[in-house]
């Protein structure tokens, strides 16, 4: 077992590159309320029939015919940023060890973070029913938007439904791969959805809501909070940290990198990674055969290496690199208009990577739709698995998601 070395030791690989392409840099992901199609999202089907780079007309709930998005096929780019989502962002893990000026730094954040209207044109009547009033559950989205007056549509690349048992404590985190083929119910304006589609293409459709009432409807799990995280905030935050440290399971070369090259190889072992390093280590699936689920694993890895790295004591009792944590994630976190990060600060105060509990939907595999690699929802488990998370009933979670 690899030893896990504290920030400062000098015997740790660093997977770290100060001359990462500077054209990272982003501005904060915002709500993507446009409801043009995202040409990287694929075919869709309507009623069953796949479609392919045409508008096709399909009926809605209402008996109404609709016209989904124009769909292209996914077009793969050199550079793309296929980035990833540092879960919670440890939202609120400042005031860990019930240090009071971690706690006004989180009303700092408070004050200044951007809201979003997550829930605007999500109708009422088809959400579900809360049924464990204590618990909490969040919807925490990673998106590749770069513009927030960007119009042509964006996709959520991470999704992951963030279970808060009550009382506080712990918190059961579940993946859902983009590539997931669902429903995904009619947009706000009529112009798209109400069709089968990887689930990544909500957002595409109709922004937050979209993608609100797509999960909502494929786990029967109300929603209470939305948390977005943009990616070039997170590399922000990775570098306020000092670094994260992973243990890499397996060595293997990205070829869709920060660096400028477009390339950067990991070693096998624990390394130390600055915010570009994580941001290609958590984002990759191509250099995988099981793709999408590697880079979930990859991600959980990062919640938990984050997690740990801002409640250290380190963080907490440095005032300038807590103060640049604080400014980083402001810059870097969305959350929906009624989350309160102090509350949420006190309810997750012990919460430490101990606690965390990460899960993936459950699924059958991947397979084709049409021309597109998928991943096929195993409904029976996943209806079994988010039952439990609508009860609050965190064993029943545990033994499902086995």
């Amino acid at each position: 077992m690899p030893r896990r070395p504290g920030p400062a030791d000098p015997s740790l690989p660093s997977v770290v590159d100060g001359t990462s392409d500077a054209s990272s840099a982003m501005t904060p992901a915002a709500e993507a309320g446009s409801t043009e199609a995202d040409p990287s999202v694929g075919e869709a089907t309507v009623n069953g029939q796949a479609t392919e780079g045409q508008a096709t007309e399909g009926q809605g709930s209402g008996g109404q015919p609709i016209e989904t998005a124009l769909v292209e096929k996914p077009v793969r780019r050199h550079r793309a940023r296929k980035v990833i989502l540092i879960c919670a962002l440890v939202l609120v893990v400042l005031v860990a060890g019930g240090v009071t000026a971690a706690g006004l730094y989180v009303h700092s954040v408070d004050k200044s973070v951007k809201r979003v209207n997550a829930f605007s044109g999500v109708p009422v009547q088809s959400r579900p029913v809360k049924v464990a009033a204590d618990a909490e559950n969040l919807l925490i989205l990673g998106s590749d938007t770069r513009d927030p007056e960007n119009t042509s549509g964006s996709r959520s690349d991470t999704i992951i439904l963030a279970h808060l048992p009550k009382g506080g404590g712990s918190a059961q985190l579940i993946s859902i791969p983009r590539d997931t083929w669902v429903h995904v119910p009619r947009s706000a304006n009529g112009k798209h959805g109400n069709v089968d589609a990887k689930i990544n293409a909500a957002y595409a459709w109709g922004g937050v809501p979209l993608t609100v009432e797509t999960i909502e409807d494929f786990t029967g799990v109300r929603i209470d909070h939305v948390v977005l995280v943009d990616f070039a905030g997170f590399e922000e935050i990775i570098n306020a940290l000092g670094g994260v440290d992973i243990d890499v399971d397996q060595a293997f070369t990205s070829h869709h990198s920060l660096n400028p090259s477009g390339i950067r190889h990991f070693n096998q072992g624990m390394q130390h990674m600055d915010g570009a390093a994580a941001l290609d280590y958590s984002r990759e699936r191509y250099a995988f055969a099981d793709g999408d689920f590697a880079r979930i694993q990859h991600q959980q890895q990062m919640i938990k290496a984050v997690l740990d790295k801002a409640a250290s004591g380190d963080l907490l009792t440095n005032p300038t690199r807590l103060n640049s944590f604080v400014k980083s994630t402001a810059k870097a976190v969305q959350v929906d208009q009624t989350l309160s990060l102090l509350s949420l600060a006190a309810q997750l105060r012990n919460l430490r990577s101990n606690n965390l509990s990460f899960f993936t939907s459950p699924s059958k595999g991947t397979g084709m739709e049409g021309d597109q690699s998928v991943v096929f929802a195993d409904t029976t488990k996943a209806k079994t698995l988010f039952a439990a998370v609508r009860d609050d009933n965190v064993p029943a979670i545990v033994a499902a998601a086995k």
